[in-house]
């Protein structure tokens, strides 16, 4: 176990499940995903469980919140084909935490664009196969998660006490203006995850469900920058306020947010906007754009605090899934 008191649990981290690669690579399509999916040019992607854990044990990581890669939402294909995906995907990673309990928990997908289909899929995943919760894009072919459609999702997820991680999948709202430079992800995605925190708290969202525990990946994009802006407008236009009890700003720790920012100061800038207690660690393995000797980097840092540093590595964590 880490130097933390608590087991360091990272609750951003992707796994492309052996069921797609093992078609895809026999030169099958899986659910009509082929092998241009799945991010396999990533050899970590094709790694088994053991490997995984050598590599968790080397940079002091105790458990993973596993999701799958984004890829696999397919929210745009028919409902039906999307909840085989979700299925065979949870299925898998409800798997390896029955094979390693210890070391892994997991969070599902869902077919969001039937929600009769993600409620039923949630309750599964939730109750038979023991995930935490789910990961969902930003969006839903378009629609943000104010929109009535979700309500009975909402609902559902707050009477399990789901654990929600937010995490973009293209096109990001930047990409209709350029696909150049990796701007659709490096900005983005940063874009998107504000105009999810928007929706969900001048939509009423989150104070209507108030058990579901709502985290924002990438840590949580502009939102912290954002948020005086945000309630300057709130002050001067009451008829935009939508069902907000007061400026957005009181909402920014009603969220958890991960770690996965680069810079000592964009780090101490979000503690200092929303607190040690509602961030959790995160490290987006095993992507390109994961953070660099996660654990150590915490533990080293020179702008955090003893109790935020606990608190950040576990203590929050601990909060969240005892």
């Amino acid at each position: 176990m880490s130097a933390a008191k608590t087991p360091v649990i990272d609750v951003h981290c992707h796994l492309t499940p052996q069921c797609f690669q093992r078609a895809v690579l026999a030169g099958d399509l899986w659910h009509g995903m082929s092998p241009a999916d799945g991010e396999l040019s990533n050899l970590k992607n094709r790694w088994l469980p053991d490997r995984r854990i050598e590599e968790m044990d080397a940079l002091g990581i105790d458990m993973q919140l596993v999701s799958s890669t984004d890829v696999f939402f397919q929210y745009e294909r028919e409902a039906s084909v999307t909840a085989a995906i979700a299925r065979d995907c949870n299925d898998e990673l409800a798997e390896l935490v029955r094979a390693h309990p210890d070391r892994f928990m997991g969070i599902g997908t869902l077919p969001m664009q039937d929600t009769k289909l993600a409620v039923a899929e949630l309750e599964r995943a939730m109750g038979e196969l023991g995930l935490k919760g789910m990961m969902v894009n930003d969006h839903v072919n378009g629609l943000t998660y104010d929109h009535e459609s979700f309500r009975d999702l909402w609902a559902a997820a707050d009477e399990l006490g789901a654990f929600v991680l937010f995490h973009q999948f293209h096109p990001t709202t930047v990409a209709y203006r350029t696909m150049s430079y990796f701007l659709f992800n490096s900005v983005g995605n940063l874009v998107d995850r504000t105009l999810t925190f928007g929706a969900l708290v001048y939509g009423g969202v989150v104070d209507d469900f108030p058990n579901i525990k709502f985290c924002f990946a990438h840590a949580g994009g502009y939102i912290p920058y954002a948020l005086d802006r945000m309630d300057k407008g709130w002050e001067k236009f009451e008829d935009s306020r939508g069902r907000t009890l007061g400026p957005p700003s009181s909402y920014a720790n009603r969220f958890y947010y991960d770690t996965v920012v680069f810079k000592d100061t964009h780090l101490r800038f979000l503690v200092d906007m929303v607190g040690a207690d509602r961030m959790v660690f995160g490290t987006d393995w095993p992507a390109p754009m994961d953070v660099d000797d996660p654990v150590r980097r915490i533990e080293n840092t020179p702008v955090l605090a003893d109790a935020e540093r606990a608190a950040i590595l576990g203590g929050t964590t601990a909060t969240i899934f005892g």
